[in-house]
């Protein structure tokens, strides 16, 4: 077992962190970007699925190309961001798991059954959609995670093969906190949770 963290870390991955819409004119670079996955992919999936699949929306066509399949809300500051980051998963991810997960036939469990691979990949997609999030704050970044938008229309634009289906989005960058709105309430433990 570890020690808990200090607090200055939990500030800086749930207490203080926000959810950022106005971006600093700053690059984050590819090197980032590539410790960024090596990190997150470290948290743990169902049966080691690891079903994300990132497509980081970075050069000006890639940009403009994902601009009109935005809710117009959303626009203005994604294209200010640095990079966008479609959160995407696979749905033939239990085609890896003879490396991933070598123990077991864990292939089998998810072979010809279309619900149980969509709910799998759904599911744990969106696990590491969240471990993505948080390795960014821990690596310096500020985060702006969205659901507003065109998922048919980005899944046609960026993943035309069909096999790769998107989550949401999440704007990555250094963030610029004027004009932010106070942080929002929250639901208390007793409002969300039930101890039996």
């Amino acid at each position: 077992m570890t020690a808990p963290l200090q607090d200055e870390a939990l500030d800086t991955l749930f207490r203080s962190a926000r959810t950022f819409n106005a971006w600093q004119d700053r690059d984050v670079a590819d090197a980032t970007l590539q410790k960024l996955y090596n990190l997150m992919k470290m948290a743990p999936t169902s049966a080691n699925c690891q079903p994300v699949r990132l497509v980081f929306v970075k050069g000006d066509a890639a940009k403009q190309r994902l601009k009109p399949l935005l809710a117009e809300g959303n626009q203005d500051k994604s294209m200010a961001a640095p990079v966008t980051v479609i959160v995407a998963y696979d749905s033939r991810f239990y085609e890896h798991l003879p490396t991933l997960f070598p123990h077991t036939d864990a292939k089998s469990w998810f072979e010809g059954q279309p619900e149980k691979i969509a709910e799998t990949a759904f599911r744990n997609g969106s696990l590491q959609g969240a471990y993505l999030i948080m390795a960014a704050r821990a690596l310096g970044l500020d985060c702006g995670p969205m659901s507003g938008f065109d998922a048919d229309g980005v899944n046609q634009a960026f993943f035309p093969d069909g096999r790769y289906q998107a989550n949401f989005l999440v704007n990555l960058g250094y963030g610029d906190s004027a004009g932010m709105h106070e942080r929002a309430p929250r639901l208390t433990f007793d409002e969300a949770c039930t101890i039996l």
